[in-house]
């Protein structure tokens, strides 16, 4: 699946984006899971930055 969604973006207006994988660590049990997004490339640091207090 990711392949499709990595092909897709190369295309037209796609180079504009990108993927986005964050590592995220649960207050309630301290295990780590994974949040990923496609967002623009102009608002990647808003994306890594979010939820870092």
């Amino acid at each position: 699946m990711a392949k499709k969604v990595v092909a897709t973006l190369k295309t037209g207006k796609g180079k504009e984006f990108t993927k986005v994988v964050k590592m995220v660590k649960s207050p309630k049990t301290g295990s780590y899971s994974f949040k990923e997004e496609i967002v623009h490339v102009d608002h990647v640091k808003d994306f890594l930055a979010e939820d870092k207090k």
